[in-house]
């Protein structure tokens, strides 16, 4: 392991700074983009198809890039763990990224330029995106780790100031200067996101990349389904078949599903076959590995049942930046302000509530014997995820009786949604960190991130729903618009998914996975 210069023990590490700076030009570069797409979409790259279809196409669009940012932290955890280590694969998948921006930037009227300027970025960002938070909790030890959850909220503080400023301006340059500078600024930011973190090569803690393991997670989980015990059955191992026969079945029902669709299904049967069956069988591993791996391996298993529970929020949380909108083009607003600008009070908000949360809110309850620990954040995050569609639920039966709503409107859900991000977003990265063995620091916050893109892929499967005769007719039978039938289902949702989180982390037992000093 390089270290950094030395410090006093107790200490903020000096490089922190470095990976701070990196971020908060990135997530500009990042939301500066995200946060046009859809209604670039709509008013440019689209115009080919009739008015009435662009919306949902750029929504299918838009949920499918979400879908790859958040799936290819697979493939960037999975590099930095086992070849570059964290630093050098953020270093090359950030230049992916440059290329990505400036393809948006070149191809504004080709789609298929455009789309693979998506896609690279896509797979940078994605690449990067569960290795920089990591990244901050290497530069920490057992003696300073006590700072690690202030400067997490720093982390996500910064990634909020970024995207604020990205989201207040990014549409001003889209409709004043068109889409090349619009898109070209955030491929500048990026650029300097990179330089920042090259110039603090020589002060980062660089945890190595892991050599191969015998006792492995992955080792584990195959021991654990393939070994046989005297006079048992093995139920485990005939889940993790039914799930590898599910997957291919989803894969099979690409054509009709669509390829993104059958393939993150696939995903979803895998992994919960996979993992449901190794957890039937896990005790089986034991002798053939160390109990410190198979603790280790049943540690993540349970990890991953707490990031499927989250999946409803990344559903609902990442339609701000299209159902929101479109609702959004459809309330009042003054003719200087674009409805994509809503979204800029996502951010201002989460800088405002992180301190009120830390400084007011938590020592108020830990006054009142209540512990806000991440998994009770973490549960009344997705409640209040749930009551925010609730609100939108409620302002589109006003928009469907014809009734005129101003978008001044918006700011309550906004504020609902946005404590509910604080209390998942803002804490989830850390708690990854803390629960994940050593060896599989950066392949579980790619799990994590992973979340998104099945709480995605509900959104693309529930737009594909309606866009079935048989499903509308049922919906207009209850006298409600597919929007708000669909807000109203989003909210159901994420409550119900509240409920099974709040009592699964009733049971649950966290450990402390920090590197020792």
């Amino acid at each position: 392991m390089s270290a950094a210069p030395s410090t006093a023990r107790g200490r903020l590490p000096r490089q922190i700074p470095f990976i701070i700076g990196n971020e908060g030009c990135e997530r500009f570069s990042f939301y500066g983009m995200r946060n046009i797409l859809t209604p670039f979409l709509i008013t440019s790259l689209l115009l080919q198809l009739p008015e009435a279809e662009r919306p949902g196409a750029a929504k299918d669009v838009f949920h499918t890039f979400v879908i790859g940012v958040y799936f290819f932290p697979l493939l960037g955890g999975w590099l930095a763990d086992r070849f570059f280590g964290k630093y050098h694969t953020v270093l090359w998948m950030s230049l992916v990224y440059c290329l990505g921006h400036l393809c948006l930037a070149l191809f504004e009227h080709h789609p298929t330029g455009f789309y693979v300027g998506l896609g690279l970025i896509a797979l940078g960002a994605g690449g990067i995106k569960p290795l920089v938070a990591s990244f901050v909790g290497d530069q920490f030890d057992s003696a300073n780790k006590h700072l690690a959850k202030p400067v997490f909220d720093a982390f996500y503080w910064i990634i909020n100031f970024g995207s604020f400023f990205a989201s207040l301006l990014a549409p001003m340059f889209l409709r004043h200067f068109g889409a090349a500078v619009a898109f070209g600024i955030p491929g500048a930011l990026m650029l300097a996101a990179t330089f920042v973190l090259w110039l603090g090569r020589h002060r980062y803690v660089m945890v190595p990349p892991s050599p191969p393991d015998p006792d492995a997670f992955t080792r584990v989980v195959r021991t654990a389904l393939l070994a046989q015990a005297p006079g048992q059955a093995r139920p485990g191992l005939w889940l993790a078949g039914a799930g590898v026969l599910a997957a291919l079945a989803a894969l099979t029902m690409a054509p009709s599903l669509g390829f993104v669709i059958a393939l993150c299904l696939a995903i979803v049967a895998l992994i919960g076959g996979v993992g449901g069956g190794a957890w039937l069988q896990l005790e089986r591993s034991r002798g053939r590995h160390a109990d410190a791996a198979v603790d280790g391996a049943r540690n993540v298993l349970r990890v991953l049942v707490i990031f499927a529970l989250t999946t409803p929020f990344f559903s609902l949380f990442d339609q701000k930046a299209s159902t929101w909108v479109l609702q959004g083009n459809a309330m009042a607003a003054p003719d200087w302000f674009h409805p994509a600008q809503m979204q800029a009070l996502n951010p201002l908000l989460v800088m405002l509530l992180i301190p009120f949360n830390n400084l007011v809110l938590f020592p108020l309850l830990r006054g009142r014997g209540v512990e806000p620990t991440a998994l009770r954040k973490m549960t009344m995050g997705i409640a209040f995820a749930g009551l925010a569609w609730i609100v939108v639920g409620g302002y589109q039966l006003l928009l469907d009786g014809g009734q005129a709503l101003s978008i001044v409107w918006q700011v309550l859900p906004y504020l609902l949604l946005t404590f509910g991000e604080v209390l998942v977003s803002a804490t989830g990265p850390e708690f990854a960190y803390s629960q994940a063995p050593a060896s599989m620091k950066g392949v579980m916050m790619s799990f994590w991130y992973l979340a998104t893109t099945i709480g995605n892929l509900w959104v693309l499967i529930a737009n594909a729903a309606v866009r079935d005769e048989a499903v509308t007719g049922h919906i207009a039978s209850t006298g409600l618009s597919v929007d708000a039938f669909q807000m109203f289902f989003f909210a159901a949702f994420a409550l119900l998914a509240a409920l099974a989180f709040g009592a699964y982390a009733r049971r649950y037992r966290e450990v402390d996975n920090y590197r020792a000093a």
